[in-house]
């Protein structure tokens, strides 16, 4: 059942209320604090999850695929900073690092050179 939030007109404080889809607008809401209908709704930020697949489908949407990337840095640079932001995770500093090398125009192999201990200790080795 969705919860909505409000705002109290008298006593200024603000409350959730849980209610169908088809009860808002129609069912009355009164304040939880001191019960005044003299309220408003109040807009919250939405937020719509996607799934890991829905979101790397939205990269490779707007990059008509990964072919010719690696001769591109810019465009692989681009690429990794919208796959980084899709997957809504913190990533660490070096990626950063590592992607605005590539927008600069930097290749694969001479950031590689560059950062001799990026990925040290990933267990990957």
């Amino acid at each position: 059942m969705p919860t909505y939030d409000f705002i109290c007109n008298n006593c200024e404080k603000r409350f959730d209320v849980f209610m169908t889809f088809s009860e808002y607008g129609k069912k009355p809401v009164h304040c939880t604090f001191c019960q005044s209908d003299n309220v408003r709704r109040r807009m919250t930020k939405v937020r719509i999850a996607k799934s890991d697949e829905r979101r790397m489908e939205s990269v490779a949407d707007d990059f008509s695929g990964f072919e010719g990337l690696e001769e591109d840095p810019k465009a692989l640079g681009k690429m990794m900073r919208k796959m980084g932001k899709e997957m809504g995770e913190e990533l660490p500093a070096e990626f950063d690092d590592v992607v605005d090398r590539l927008e600069s125009g930097q290749s694969p192999e001479e950031i590689e050179s560059a950062l001799p201990d990026l990925g040290a200790g990933s267990g990957d080795e």
